[in-house]
């Protein structure tokens, strides 16, 4: 195995071809909020907007010092890893053929061949990644091309551990706490084998999304497996598998060390940034600040680093984001109601919201029975605490009604 101190370092050095040091930024907002010194590793301000470029850009390197006439690089990807592998084909000026599932959304899309310009061409291949992944690795076979992996590869492991050179340059110390994502592990594993390189004393806590606990499941099955469903919301971070290099270098860590954090709530999380702070996250990119309430005591006085890993967020999923969000914090509620058919029924209804009470939602779904139908009521309000008086209303009132909030099966039917 490389000195991961003097390869980071390297490829660090490497780097600055491409950008300088993203930035590690103070948060006063979050310092105060947690009673921590909590910095920012803004990674989301790369000139693809994630962490991903370092990776790339490193392997590519890598491959080209040993073989320079390698002429085409293949990847698959529906993400961050597509246009770091863009960018960086157009910076060695070598061919870059990318997979992606044809389901990608267009700005994806669009921005992958932005930063490749002539050096990409882009293959839409099934509406799955696992389908992408396969074409690409059959073209791989046929034509004789390096297949760049995402995180499971060893050279890609050592450009993202430049995130951790960086860190260390600029606090001009050890950080107390660490707080990284995790999705396939390359950034994680990157980062953890630089500072115990370095024997640093700092703690380190990893974040994945709850629907994607691909680490999690491994550390408690002594090696990786594969998770039978994934949330594909945090999708720059929802991987049903850890890669077997990155998870061999966490594998000393315990489960108590990995966060889980439920979509909705890094949804807040991703509205208080940007209303906030001024700072555009994607979910992924989200993890890692989303986990501060979490921490309590360990971060309490002590000096915090969380790595924004990404702000490839496309507005026109804010509705979406809202809209989980307020689910999280109880301020929005979805129910059926049963509701008599009679005249004046809807105003009692009416007459039991609060002042700070709206309706968002309304829609008969079905007459239940001669005399009652069933209708779908969605209602906004400002503070969690209204919905639960408006439901104790509703009870003493004797409506009979059910609330589908939180149940996914009928919520995505019906919702």
């Amino acid at each position: 195995m490389r000195d991961i101190l003097s390869s980071a370092r390297t490829a660090t050095a490497e780097l600055r071809q491409l950008f300088e040091p993203t930035p590690l930024q103070r948060n006063d907002h979050l310092s105060a909020r947690h009673g921590a010194d909590v910095w920012l590793k803004r990674e989301d301000l790369t000139p693809v907007r994630s962490y991903k470029i370092r990776g790339a850009f490193n392997a590519m390197r890598r491959v080209l010092d040993g073989l320079p006439d390698q002429d085409t690089f293949v990847c698959a990807s529906a993400g961050n890893h597509a246009q770091g592998v863009a960018f960086a084909c157009r910076h060695f000026g070598k061919r870059g053929v990318i997979f992606m599932p044809v389901t990608t959304p267009r700005q994806k899309i669009d921005k992958t061949r932005i930063f490749g310009g002539d050096s990409v061409e882009i293959r839409l291949t099934g509406d799955y990644f696992d389908q992408s992944l396969a074409a690409a690795q059959r073209f791989c076979a046929e034509v004789g091309a390096h297949f760049l992996s995402p995180f499971d590869d060893d050279d890609v492991i050592e450009g993202q551990a430049s995130v951790g050179v960086e860190i260390v340059e600029q606090l001009g110390r050890m950080p107390d706490v660490m707080v990284l994502p995790v999705g396939g592990g390359g950034l994680a594993s990157g980062v953890r084998r630089y500072f115990a390189a370095l024997a640093a004393p700092t703690a380190f806590r990893y974040v994945e999304p709850l629907g994607g606990a691909s680490l999690t499941a491994a550390l408690r099955a002594g090696g990786p497996v594969t998770l039978a469903r994934v949330d594909s919301f945090v999708d720059g971070a929802a991987v049903a598998r850890i890669g077997e290099r990155p998870f061999s270098a966490l594998m000393a860590e315990t489960p108590a060390q990995v966060l889980l954090a439920p979509e909705d709530r890094i949804c807040g999380t991703m509205l208080e940034m940007l209303n906030v702070e001024g700072i555009v996250l994607e979910p992924a990119g989200a993890l890692s600040v989303d986990a501060l309430p979490d921490l309590g005591d360990l971060i309490r006085g002590r000096t915090v680093v969380c790595v924004t890993s990404g702000g490839n967020f496309d507005f026109e999923r804010l509705p979406e984001v809202k809209e989980r969000a307020m689910r999280w914090a109880g301020t929005k509620k979805y129910f059926i109601l049963r509701m008599p058919q009679r005249p004046g029924a809807l105003r009692d209804f009416l007459e039991i919201l609060g002042p700070e009470d709206d309706i968002a939602r309304f829609e008969y779904l079905k007459k239940s029975a001669r005399n009652f139908g069933s209708v779908l009521i969605g209602i906004e309000t400002s503070r969690a605490e209204n919905i639960t008086a408006l439901f104790a209303r509703m009870d003493a009132a004797g409506f009979d009604y059910r609330d589908v909030t939180v149940d996914e099966t009928l919520a995505n039917f019906l919702v």
